[in-house]
């Protein structure tokens, strides 16, 4: 991921206010995994946080002038582990595993929340972090990453676009296949005030450059406002194991139609899809569980898109070979 691409944040009173919203009173013994935490201001403020409440914090960051900044921090504490891997790559999740860094970390059967272990991260600003950002989600329903030790929390800084997108309801603009994924996988809110963390250079280094003074997309994006938050998973995934594939496949399919009506739209899955009609609003469908075909794909709940999902699952002529292009490519994928 680009160095230039790379947010922190910088004020310590700030950082102290957002790990304390990260890891709130009454966390106990927790291991935190921090991707992307550039320089470490978030992760000083981590480690002043109230001994009790975390027991290890392991660091992933592989750009070496942070590294530079990072290094003292494991020699000053003993719960600090600084790792030059990087938290983009499905390798360095293995690598935790085979290392052993998580082998005293319990497993929290699913029903439950797992208390134990979070994750935190700073979301780069290039599209590679919000790719980021859907392919962990996409983790949930698989169980798989670090899912695989239960329903753990993750918590973000990023810029109030990427979340507005992500909480967009089926009535705003802004909604797309990633604002369908975080609502069908998690439950999530801001852990902060999001004034409080504006204005930007009062909280976050690079400074933004003023975009009337830049062509670049990087400075042009440097200066917008960050939000933190926190994702939940859901206890009950809408998204079967197994159906991510074809989730990914019709949201990719469907969304470039977002205005139209889902009974024009839904033909354009694959060569003879419009008979996924029958399935969805047929007369033999219990009137009670008919999908509205007159829904524009944009506007389309959760539930709508399970409904498409799953009958295009049954369909028997569905096309088997379902290309990935929006997370990481089937041999890298976490």
């Amino acid at each position: 991921m680009a160095f230039k691409s790379r947010i922190s944040i910088a004020n310590p009173e700030t950082a102290a206010l957002v790990a304390d919203s990260f890891v709130p009173s009454g966390s106990k013994d927790k291991v935190i995994v921090e991707a992307y935490p550039g320089p470490g201001a978030l992760t000083r403020a981590l480690m002043q946080l109230p001994k009790e409440r975390i027991r290890k914090i392991i660091v992933l960051e592989d750009v070496e002038q942070y590294l530079n900044f990072l290094n003292p921090l494991q020699e000053a504490d003993p719960r600090v582990q600084v790792l030059p891997m990087n938290g983009f790559s499905w390798d360095t999740y293995h690598q935790l595993d085979v290392q052993g860094f998580l082998d005293d970390v319990e497993n929290i059967p699913w029903n439950e929340s797992n208390p134990y272990l979070h994750f935190i991260s700073h979301l780069p600003m290039d599209v590679l972090g919000e790719q980021l950002l859907a392919q962990l989600l996409r983790c949930a329903p698989e169980q798989s990453w670090l899912f695989k030790y239960g329903r753990i929390s993750m918590s973000y800084l990023m810029h109030d676009w990427v979340w507005d997108r992500i909480s967009a309801s089926p009535e705003h603009q802004a909604r797309c296949k990633l604002s369908v994924i975080a609502q069908a996988v998690s439950e999530f809110n801001h852990t902060i005030d999001p004034q409080l963390l504006v204005p930007y250079n009062s909280h976050f280094y690079p400074d933004a450059t003023n975009p009337a003074y830049s062509l670049k997309t990087e400075n042009r994006r440097r200066g917008t406002p960050f939000i933190a938050g926190t994702f939940r998973p859901l206890e009950h995934q809408i998204i079967q194991p197994g159906m991510l594939d074809k989730w990914d496949y019709c949201l990719r399919k469907l969304f470039v139609l977002k205005s139209t009506p889902l009974k024009d739209a839904v033909g354009h899955l694959a060569p003879g899809s419009d008979a996924l009609k029958s399935y969805l609003a047929g007369d033999d469908v219990p009137p009670d569980q008919r999908t509205d075909m007159m829904k524009s794909i944009r506007k389309m709940s959760v539930e709508d898109w399970a409904a498409v999902v799953g009958a295009f699952d049954r369909w028997p002529f569905a096309p088997e070979e379902l290309l990935i292009t929006d997370s990481f490519s089937r041999d890298d994928r976490i």
